[in-house]
């Protein structure tokens, strides 16, 4: 405050002794001194020189001039005489002062993402516009995106941008440099995306909606509904793709140019809901479904894209009555994790559901289309005189094709690509949406077994056995038909002495909780004498029965307390599995636990842990949140108790208790369902093996200043886990079967490998290796998605650490052959 008063006081004298060539140099000391921040009381001082008259303004920017010129002047002077020179001068005649220069720093702005309001930059453009030049498109997207993030600080920068109308959308992202491209000779598609940019709330409303009912009502009777649809779904198709224009980031600073330019993303929400306005077709659906899902992916340091335009994206597919956009609602409920947009695609399958007279779970099975599948898992499509096959084998659609004389031929055929380019295209994209749906149909499946659900036989066959995309799915399960166990096997279900059963009443999804291990190890046979490879563990899932430590600590299990444990790998499986979790950040702030609603059973399950940021703080992100947690308790409490939570950085977890409301203690485990204590604990389970440090390869110095080398160490090397048990009994059935079976022994927790040079040791559970003759560690980073190594007949899907250890087996058993140097050094 005294600062300002002693310049505003100082340049009060200049003014009136006439001296305004020395008030130019005391202003532009000013603007150093603080920092070009000429905001809130600062922007009083300038009041004075505001109200010279315009000949005496006039001398303080020939000064400012001067002083630009000067030897003393460094670079941030030089900044701040251009911004002063802009203040000065404005609703001055004319006159082109630093103008090559004021272009020069206006370029250096336009690679910036934004900038700081109290910067005044928006006087160097009122320069340039007052002079009668253009404004370049990405200082146009730089303003643009300061004034959404500081609007409400500078008025005059808000005014200036509303001059600013050109180009509709901001340049440097490939979805909105083709949309300019595309709408630049047609000033109706530009009044398009100049009304999509308005898209500023959370749904359009009446009046949004009106205009641009009338927008593209000009569009389709000039090009037609078609033509406007694929038009703008060419450029959603390049929504998230790298920037054009390369923005420059600060060193603590979120990823910027993975984000979506924020002026643009309101556009986006727009051209969302602009498509639902179009008549239904099924590549609107497909691209709404992306759309969100793009808009959802992780950006360092900032968390999703941006979550507001996948919720445009649920609003528009919401909006859209037809079988395509349902079935995408009902595809991206069982693959989002962000809880907002669950949120909406949740409220959007309920109003469907209600509509309808059904129930959520119902809108969901008949949400799922057959995709042109005339049979379950096939169909098949003449094109002229060629016939295409479309078959689901395992977990995709494979696109084959026959000749006129029923050959198979490698490619597609020319003829196809010549006559029937439309039929191919939709052949394709058919392709595409059942990869998707099969994926998003076998998490939905396994998540049946918490939701307990049963179905009329006939109501069943309809909807899973016989569907032409879930039967493919459900045709590889087991199930219970009025208490007896079958399979389908031969084209018809079956029971285990292969009796086929034609008709029931009540059908369940079979747990093996429920039945006897020898029962459990007869049908795992029946699987594989009948060539049967399940979409997910099931005849081999793993079953957490009640341990003596379990009993003897009542409320609570410590099976999978004290792990380390990756936090955010962690918080992403936490999401997939429908567990509720916050990250935990290195602040003064409390968090509840990760935890699972059971509806069914009335039930909360909860998975007890804290932030592990090491004694100095310094295992955490830029962004400050833990790079690692320490796990303890699974306790289940009633699903309407009190929240429990506790310090991010650990502490004592407590009931939070409102209203007056009393303390509810947790539930004893011997109460606890079986099949929930089993699901729930095979969850926690999934956490620890798949985020433990312990599964790190690199990790045998103990990770940062060796403070997980005991932990580490012990997991890694460790007694088998549930999972791991299960990997051991299927690699024992497994073993005789591979081609280097005369090399390979199952010994306790470990794979032994006989090579040429060593003899080696993989653990079953980490996959981690000690090699002879010392059990000294070999370190081999594993590929991120290692190949699925020829084994023949597997019985289940989806375990990439069997696939790890087949993989680490194979280049062993062969150790002479192995050329990679990091390995080769070790050996």
């Amino acid at each position: 405050m005294g600062e300002i008063q002693r310049y505003k006081e100082l340049f009060g004298r200049r003014i009136v002794e006439d001296d305004l060539e020395g008030l130019a140099v005391d202003l532009l000391k000013a603007a150093v001194a603080n920092h070009g921040n000429w905001t809130g009381l600062w922007d009083g001082v300038l009041d004075r020189v505001r109200r010279l008259p315009p000949e005496g303004r006039s001398r303080v920017a020939d000064g400012l001039v001067t002083q630009y010129h000067s030897e003393q002047a460094g670079p941030n002077a030089r900044e701040n005489a251009l911004i002063l020179l802009g203040i000065v001068t404005r609703d001055l005649p004319p006159h082109d002062r630093l103008a090559a220069e004021r272009v020069a720093l206006l370029d250096r702005i336009s690679r910036q993402h934004s900038f700081w309001y109290g910067a005044r930059y928006e006087n160097l453009i009122e320069a340039e516009l007052a002079a009668g030049r253009p404004i370049a498109p990405a200082v146009v997207a730089t303003v643009r995106r300061s004034v959404l993030q500081h609007a409400y600080h500078n008025e005059d920068l808000v005014r200036m941008a509303k001059k600013l109308t050109e180009p509709p959308v901001n340049v440097g992202e490939a979805w909105a440099d083709q949309a300019l491209r595309d709408a630049a000779d047609d000033p109706d598609w530009r009044a398009l995306l100049v009304h999509a940019a308005t898209a500023t709330a959370a749904k359009p409303n009446a009046k949004w909606d009106q205009r641009a009912t009338a927008l593209t009502t000009a569009l389709t009777t000039s090009l037609g509904p078609d033509r406007v649809r694929e038009t703008v779904l060419t450029w959603l198709a390049l929504v998230g793709r790298p920037r054009s224009l390369e923005l420059e980031r600060g060193t603590y600073e979120p990823d910027v140019n993975s984000a979506y330019d924020p002026y643009n993303a309101n556009a986006l929400r727009g051209l969302a809901w602009l498509l639902s306005l179009l008549p239904p077709h099924p590549d609107t659906a497909r691209a709404l479904g992306a759309l969100v899902e793009t808009s959802l992916k992780k950006v360092a340091g900032l968390g999703p894209r941006n979550p507001k335009v996948a919720n445009a994206g649920v609003n528009a597919l919401a909006r859209i009555d037809s079988e395509a956009a349902l079935a995408e609602l009902a595809r991206l409920a069982t693959r989002v994790t962000y809880k907002n947009t669950l949120k909406l695609l949740d409220a959007a399958l309920e109003t469907r559901a209600a509509a309808l007279g059904l129930s959520r779970e119902e809108i969901e099975e008949l949400a799922v289309p057959a995709y042109g599948l005339t049979e379950v898992g096939r169909a098949e499509h003449c094109l002229g005189e060629v016939t295409a096959v479309l078959e689901v084998q395992g977990t995709k659609a494979v696109l084959t094709w026959r000749n006129a004389s029923g050959k198979a031929v490698r490619s597609v055929p020319a003829a196809v690509r010549r006559d029937h380019s439309e039929d191919l295209k939709e052949l394709k994209a058919a392709a595409k949406d059942i990869d998707k749906m099969l994926s998003a149909q076998s998490e939905r499946l396994d998540r049946q077994f918490l939701a307990d659900r049963t179905w009329s036989y006939a109501t069943w066959r309809e909807r899973y056995l016989d569907h032409p995309l879930v039967g493919t799915l459900a045709r590889r399960l087991l199930w219970t038909v009025d208490g007896t166990t079958v399979g389908y096997a031969e084209g018809a279900l079956r029971t285990l002495a292969d009796t086929p059963v034609t008709e029931g009443s009540e059908v369940r999804l079979w747990h093996p909780v429920d039945h006897t291990p020898a029962e459990i190890v007869a049908w795992r046979d029946w699987l594989e004498r009948h060539g049967i490879t399940q979409p997910f563990k099931q005849a081999h899932r793993e079953v957490y029965l009640l341990t003596d430590a379990e009993r003897a600590t009542g409320t609570y299990s410590n099976r999978f307390a004290a792990h380390v444990l990756r936090q955010h790998q962690f918080h992403s499986l936490a999401a997939a599995r429908g567990w509720r979790n916050r990250l935990r950040l290195a602040v003064d702030d409390e968090a509840p636990p990760p935890s699972r609603n059971l509806p069914r059973w009335g039930l909360r399950a909860e998975y007890w842990i804290e932030g592990d940021g090491g004694a100095d703080y310094s295992d955490i992100t830029d962004s400050g949140s833990y790079l690692r947690l320490r796990t303890d308790q699974v306790r289940f409490y009633p699903i309407d108790a009190p929240e429990n939570s506790a310090h991010c950085g650990g502490g004592e977890y407590r009931m939070w208790l409102r209203d007056g409301a009393e303390p509810v203690d947790p539930l004893p485990l011997t109460d606890i369902p079986p099949l929930v204590l089993s699901e729930v604990l095979r969850d926690v389970d999934l956490f620890v093996g798949v985020a433990s440090v312990g599964n790190d390869p690199t990790w045998q110095d103990g990770g940062p200043g060796g403070r997980f080398q005991e932990y580490w160490t012990s997991y890694g090397f460790g007694e088998l886990n549930q999972s791991a048990e299960t990997r051991r009994l299927l690699l024992d059935r497994l073993i005789p079967r591979l081609a280097i079976a005369d090399r390979c022994t199952l010994e306790g927790r470990f794979l032994h490998v006989k090579g040429d040079r060593h003899t080696y040791k993989i653990h079953l559970g980490s996959g981690n290796i000690l090699r002879t003759p010392n059990d000294q560690y070999l370190c081999i980073v594993p590929k991120s998605a290692p190949a699925s190594p020829q084994t023949g007949y597997l019985p289940y899907e989806g375990d990439r650490m069997l696939a790890v250890i087949l993989s680490k087996a194979m280049m062993l058993a062969a150790d002479t052959k192995i050329t990679d140097p990091t390995i080769l050094s070790q050996l």
